[in-house]
């Protein structure tokens, strides 16, 4: 599987299973993926390796792409729900991520007042001081947790060598709550081993991290698109709410998205 691309740097808006109407920002190349995960399940494809240094819009560009498709969507009275980062890869790799996050906000407050500004991301840069403290300005930072346990972390995400799984879960405690969580559910067969983060046992680890970090919203869905992964099985839409049950008895907000 090649994996679906976005090819602009403004797209949408598009229906979001989770965010409305929501008008995507890719600050990532826009002929292949950028990302610091190689998840199974991206439907964006492999991250391919690369010697080439990526080629990514600069914070100029991306604030007047911006401004001009929000100019548009103001004149045809089609607002977006949602200003969201998202695309090819990991947006907060872009080296100016936070400038552009403070830029986004000063463009929402100008022409949609009323939008959410949402980054959708895989948790990986949190640790850079200016990442956390732009994400900590958005409406909704939408940070990845799979899994309850490194060896799944490793098959499922298949992050690079120098995310561990334990500092990340402490990086994102550091949000003091004030984040969402999104989590993918699968079964499948990965490099010879099984793979189910629905097991009971995952399910019991993961629920331990999130009532360790605390968001104010967990966010959990099945596979929707075709995956690099062929033998994926998307789970059941009733065996989630179970799973979601045991969130909310943990005492924390729950979404099944379909």
């Amino acid at each position: 599987m090649s994996g679906f691309l976005f090819h602009e740097v403004i797209f949408g808006p598009v229906r979001s299973r989770r965010l409305g109407r929501s008008l995507g920002v890719n600050l990532l190349p826009v002929d292949s993926k950028f990302c610091s995960f190689n998840c199974i399940y991206c439907e964006c494809g492999w991250t391919k390796a690369t010697r080439q240094a990526p080629v990514l819009p600069s914070r100029k560009e991306v604030s007047e792409f911006l401004e001009q498709r929000l100019r548009t969507l103001v004149s045809e009275d089609y607002l977006p729900d949602s200003i969201t980062y998202a695309g090819n890869g990991e947006p907060t790799l872009h080296p100016d991520f936070a400038g552009i996050v403070d830029d986004t906000l000063a463009l929402r407050n100008r022409f949609v007042p009323k939008a959410k500004v949402t980054v959708l991301s895989n948790s990986s840069m949190v640790h850079l001081p200016d990442v956390f403290a732009a994400l900590k300005k958005v409406d909704n930072n939408i940070l990845k947790l799979d899994v309850g346990s490194e060896r799944l972390f490793r098959l499922i995400n298949n992050p690079g060598p120098d995310i561990g799984f334990l500092e990340l879960i402490e990086r994102l405690k550091r949000f003091n709550g004030e984040l969402i969580i999104q989590s993918m559910f699968l079964r499948g067969h990965f490099k010879g081993e099984t793979i189910d983060n629905t097991a009971p046992a995952e399910v019991a680890a993961w629920l331990g991290h999130l009532v360790a970090i605390n968001p104010r919203l967990v966010m959990i869905y099945p596979i929707e698109r075709e995956t690099p992964v062929n033998n994926l099985e998307k789970i059941k839409i009733s065996e989630l709410e179970t799973i979601a049950e045991k969130v909310r008895r943990a005492g924390l907000k729950v979404q099944v998205v379909e």
